[in-house]
């Protein structure tokens, strides 16, 4: 007897295969740069790669890169940007599974109770049926003829590559948003040291004054002007001390655990602060250091497969059902000769009428590739204007800083020399009180532009894509 067999005819199997290779994705062209080819830089800046220096070689100032250590290992925007790598690494692993069949193992039971005389009119005894069966099987398999189910895995892979890029743009803002908030921290503690000692100067100086007033040298508008100055540099401490709080806490939250006392305390931009230059390239080279383009990117292409998978639903979808085990009435007998059984259902669907559901969903995933065009040109954009604002910053802030410097020391020599002319009777306290602001302004400024500076340094290592890497 012929056992009953099932193959495809080897022309159908080779049209199979080959069909098997179409796809319905369009092909995928990187948009143009919108944004010019080059940066107007100053001499002296060479080509490189920011990429490959670590964020411990740029921020090298130990107490610093303690912190930044601390803010990488827990902060909490961090670790979700990393759970959500996982994620979409298990849903990618999903997406590629649907290409291969599910191949399962069965096995069961059957049994039937039947009572007497339900088939027949002679009086018979009730019945039990029993069936066993054990098999393997595949379950509604589709054979990916148009493409869809890889344009849906390409969908996916895209979009965790898009995620892990995110992961590593997070890493690279959180390290610079850490560094730029122990700044402002050291900035404002020397401002407060400084409010500190120039309300300590100005209150001897009002001690001074308030003798000459006692003793019928100075009048009561000297003593007036003297006790003005030192309430201002209260009101500074104050401000400053409250600065200096909120600093801590803001800084404690993107560290996502309490810092030390020491490190918060010794911030100071009386450090030696050196970041390393940061070399620039072209804004094509963004295109390849830059996490956050990186992404942009590969969510542009992960819309344009999606576009395949949305054409691929216009044409009809073939799924195998099958099967092929072993089956006997008793458990025994279950693996003997003769017990084989098979199965095999292959089923076709063909979009006739969805009311315009399909063309819908097409029009859905077309506009959804513009719209990531936009936001891909946006990230370049974007990129290039930091670039451009830090190369500003590189080519000006030195020399607003020396002159900044050199307005201090003259402020510093006018203030001691109205102090010498009104100790010996030649100037009123007015012109003291006129010098002593105009210091304490221009050391204010030289603390802010300084800041200014190492926050531009740092704006210009993190718009070349450096800073993931340690």
């Amino acid at each position: 007897m012929n056992k009953p067999r099932f193959a495809l005819p080897l022309f159908s199997a080779l049209t199979l295969t080959i069909l098997a290779g179409c796809t319905m994705e369009p092909k995928y062209e990187r948009p143009a740069l919108p944004v010019a080819s080059d940066w107007t830089t100053s001499k002296g800046v060479d080509a490189g790669k920011v990429q490959d220096i670590g964020w411990s070689q740029f921020f090298n100032q130990p107490d610093m890169k303690q912190v930044i250590t601390l803010a990488l290992a827990n902060n909490r925007d961090l670790r979700v940007a990393a759970l959500n790598v996982e994620t979409a690494r298990a849903t990618f692993q999903i997406d590629r599974a649907a290409l291969l069949p599910t191949l399962d193992a069965t096995g069961g039971e059957t049994a039937t109770h039947l009572p007497g005389g339900l088939y027949s009119t002679q009086s018979t005894g009730p019945v039990t049926y029993r069936d066993y069966s054990a098999g393997v099987g595949v379950s509604a398999y589709e054979l990916d003829l148009f493409g869809r189910v890889r344009s849906l895995r390409d969908q996916g892979l895209e979009t965790y590559l898009a995620t892990a890029a995110t992961q590593r743009a997070t890493q690279i803002t959180l390290v610079s948003e850490v560094a730029e908030g122990y700044l402002s921290l050291a900035a404002d503690n020397d401002l407060l040291k400084l409010a500190i000692d120039t309300a300590k100067s100005q209150t001897d100086s009002y001690n001074l004054t308030k003798r000459s007033f006692d003793q019928g040298v100075s009048n009561s508008q000297d003593l007036a002007q003297a006790e003005t100055t030192v309430r201002s540099a209260q009101a500074d401490i104050a401000q400053y001390t409250r600065q200096v709080r909120q600093d801590v806490n803001a800084l404690t939250l993107l560290v996502g655990t309490e810092i030390p006392v020491n490190l918060l305390q010794n911030a100071s931009l009386k450090d030696n602060w050196n970041f390393p230059q940061t070399p620039a390239g072209l804004p094509s080279d963004l295109l390849t250091r830059r996490p956050d383009i990186i992404a942009a990117e590969h969510t542009l292409k992960a819309a344009n497969a999606n576009i395949g998978a949305a054409r691929a639903a216009f044409f009809p979808r073939i799924s195998l059902t099958g099967s092929a085990g072993t089956e006997s009435g008793s458990l025994s007998n279950l693996f003997r000769g003769g017990t084989g059984a098979w199965s095999f259902g292959p089923s076709i669907s063909i979009p006739i009428f969805d009311g315009g559901v399909n063309s819908a969903n097409l029009d859905i995933a077309k506009t959804e590739k513009k719209i990531e065009i936009a936001n891909y040109e946006k990230a370049i954009q974007t990129a290039f204007k930091e670039v451009s604002d830090g190369l500003a910053g590189q080519a000006t802030y030195s020399n607003q800083l020396k002159s900044v410097q050199q307005a201090t020391d003259a402020n510093q020599r006018n203030y001691d020399l109205s102090q010498q002319r009104f100790k010996g009777g030649v100037d009123n306290y007015l012109s003291v009180l006129v010098a002593q602001r105009s210091l304490y302004a221009a050391q204010q400024t030289l603390i802010s532009v300084k800041l200014a500076q190492l926050n531009s340094d740092i704006t210009l290592f993190k718009a070349l894509g450096g800073g993931w890497k340690k």
